[in-house]
């Protein structure tokens, strides 16, 4: 299973939104809160080309924010893509 990351704040919603749904999958992942530290929301920046929140990635495949996630899911290929990865 490719390792997951989430970039995000304590504080956003999409954010914890997007924290829900691997756990509900009993998936680990790396929950980054750029927030606390800005060398982490510059490597999230770099990584994703982006400054939103929530940035999440499976192994080295940017999936988007939490829309994405979602979008993934519902069409039944986010399971296949953390299996592949």
């Amino acid at each position: 299973m490719a390792p997951v990351t989430i970039y995000g704040t304590d504080t956003c919603v999409w954010c914890g939104a997007a924290r829900l749904l691997p756990k509900k999958k009993g998936v680990d992942f790396d929950d980054v809160l750029v927030n606390k530290d800005p060398a982490k929301r510059e490597e999230m920046e770099q990584r994703s080309g982006k400054r939103s929140v929530p940035q999440i990635f499976a192994g080295d495949r940017l999936i988007g924010g939490y829309d994405e996630l979602a979008a993934l899911d519902a069409a039944g290929e986010l399971d296949e893509l953390l299996a592949a990865s």
